[in-house]
């Protein structure tokens, strides 16, 4: 697993629960509190280590701490370059849906050996979707309906997602309303 997955889950149990909540997870998996590195490659089984800890030690399941993580990538104090690459999926919450196959691969021009899971959009109606997800750790569709629901408040757009009760690792998004609030602002160019 590339290490900026661990290092969402890092970030995640930082930003939202404390230094000290991280560094009784990571002991809890058997690293060091900084012993992560965004770059490197880990085995799998690290990142279910991370998982497992974070459950044992916020006392939540592993989809609430996978779909947390989703939305922090997203809204968190950090996340400007993530927002901006989803962002240029699309100019509205529908493009951007819409963009989620290319995801993938937009995000390896970026860095080229990020395994990010396989995401495929189905339209299941005028406003409604189903996205299908695939990836090497089971629950991916919990880290995705955390970032969606995240580019949902980021777009204005009043919408539900939900993990399908047919189809496992597959999200069933309906949009309510595509002009909800004014959402955030968004600049293709950044002028300094």
């Amino acid at each position: 697993m590339h290490g900026l997955v661990n290092k969402a889950i890092q970030a995640f149990v930082i930003g939202a629960h404390g230094p000290d909540a991280w560094d009784a997870v990571a002991t809890q998996a058997g690293v060091t509190p900084d012993g992560i590195e965004a770059f490197a490659q880990y085995d799998d089984a690290l990142t279910e280590r991370l998982l497992s800890a974070a459950m044992a030690h916020l006392n939540t399941s592993r989809d609430a701490i996978l779909e947390d993580t989703g939305a922090f990538l997203v809204s968190g104090p950090s996340s400007e370059a993530l927002r901006r690459l989803l962002r240029f999926g699309g100019q509205d919450f529908r493009d951007f849906l819409f963009s989620l196959d290319d995801l993938r691969d937009r995000a390896r021009l970026a860095v080229d050996d990020l395994d990010l899971p396989v995401l495929h959009l189905h339209s299941a109606g005028p406003n409604s979707f189903v996205l299908d997800c695939g990836w090497t750790i089971p629950g991916c569709a919990a880290v995705v309906v955390g970032v969606l629901r995240a580019m949902a408040d980021d777009y204005g757009v009043l919408a539900m997602m939900d993990f399908s009760d047919t189809r496992p690792d597959a999200i069933e998004i309906t949009l309510f309303d595509d002009a909800h609030s004014a959402g955030r602002e968004f600049e293709l160019a950044v002028v300094r």
